[in-house]
């Protein structure tokens, strides 16, 4: 049930209820949401030119390259300059796309500096064929400056294209080929314990996006994990309920804040919060699951297929742009009995927030409606996926 409480959830407010300042917590919470929102994370892409460098940026930002907003793509040298390309939905997201290293005007032993180093959380190292010394010294500069850096073998569709002409072609010992042929070059090149993935940068579903995914976002701090899993494209099942994930852990806090508004004595101020509290984070969940008009018609635009089809699979959640206070009273007012189904729940095993009656049924309203449409648009963007990744009809 969308309003039942965990049992560490119980636990956390009996004890911010018990130290007895509801306010200064909620204004805890309120900088801590803040700074979610607001943490930059940003992503270098570099290799040799011709690597596949624009083509991941876009891939990573769910753009094609005739968007707007996308990298340019192209068999020559594209990027002279650190270019940055601002996520679509999340601002505070970039990828960088670097200018191509082993050239006469970018060197390993200089390129940082070049680059502006400091500018980046991490750096994924590109190739399209084998990987040299121009990629294990950059790697070693990244090392020695403390940066994380990852190896990417990109265009392993064009491996294995050329390898289905044979007679026993298999792909998983083909892909296994492409790794271990990366692996020893690079040890070769003087990388003691290389990881490579691989990938296709058209087609991120496939061979090592997600793992690639799951290792970056184990490796950065639980704020910089959050907006990372946020900006990933929506392209598995997956994906999405890690997005689910990220967003339910901080529902609870959400509704502390609505709590605390509620506990004011101004008549009226506690559904006006309520109500806007409601609208900026349901339009944050449409948007971190493509259900809104600019993400739809991209992935449109990409599988092939009319939007409207992929519109006609959203069965219970509204588009983001049709999120409004209206809406939302519209909403409140039919879930009002099944909020409050739970606030004797939560009145009787928190002892304190009983007597605080507005900002229980605040906390309580809040939560409860948050999770239930945090639910429903979680399952339609699964259902957008689905009819995104079917066959076109002949």
């Amino acid at each position: 049930m969308a309003g039942r409480l965990s049992r560490a959830e119980i636990e956390e407010l009996k004890a911010v209820v018990g130290r007895g300042n509801l306010t200064a917590a909620a204004a805890e919470l309120q900088e801590k949401l803040k700074s979610l929102e607001n943490t930059p994370l940003n992503i270098a892409i570099t290799g040799e030119s011709g690597g596949g460098k624009s083509s991941l940026v876009n891939a990573i930002l769910g753009l094609h390259e005739d968007d707007e907003g996308a990298a340019k793509t192209g068999v020559t040298q594209t990027t002279m300059e650190p270019t940055a390309y601002p996520h679509p939905r999340l601002p505070n997201v970039t990828i960088w796309d670097l200018p191509g290293i082993g050239t006469e005007s970018f060197q390993p032993d200089k390129y940082l500096n070049q680059v502006k180093f400091n500018n980046y959380d991490f750096f994924i190292i590109v190739s399209a064929t084998r990987f040299t010394s121009h990629h294990t010294t950059l790697a070693r500069e990244i090392h020695k400056l403390r940066k994380r850096f990852y190896y990417v073998r990109s265009k392993v569709d064009n491996d294995l294209n050329s390898e289905k002409r044979k007679k026993n072609f298999n792909e998983a010992r083909t892909l296994q080929e492409i790794r271990e042929d990366c692996i020893e070059n690079l040890r070769k090149a003087g990388e003691a314990s290389p990881w490579v993935f691989l990938l296709c940068n058209w087609e991120l579903a496939n061979y090592d996006f997600q793992l690639l995914q799951e290792t970056l976002q184990n490796e950065l701090d639980a704020q910089k994990r959050h907006v990372f899993i946020l900006a990933m494209p929506n392209i598995s099942a997956k994906i999405l309920e890690k997005k689910k994930a990220e967003l339910q852990e901080h529902i609870w806090e959400v509704a502390l804040l609505s709590c605390a508004i509620g506990i004011l004595p101004v008549p009226g101020l506690s559904l006006v919060c309520d109500v806007a509290i409601l609208v900026f984070h349901m339009k944050r969940y449409c948007e971190a699951f493509g259900l809104d008009d600019e993400s739809l018609t991209r992935l449109a635009k990409q599988v092939g297929k009319p939007v409207a089809e992929l519109k006609s699979a959203i069965k219970k959640s509204p588009l983001a742009s049709e999120i409004t206070k209206e809406f939302v009273l519209t909403v409140l007012s039919r879930s009002a009995c099944g909020a409050l189904t739970v606030l004797e729940l939560v009145l009787d095993f928190v002892p304190g927030l009983g007597s605080l009656v507005g900002g229980g049924i605040s906390f309580v309203t809040t939560r409860y409606m948050l999770k239930s449409f945090l639910d429903e648009a979680a399952e339609d963007a699964q259902k957008v996926l689905t009819k995104a990744l079917e066959p076109r009809a002949e």
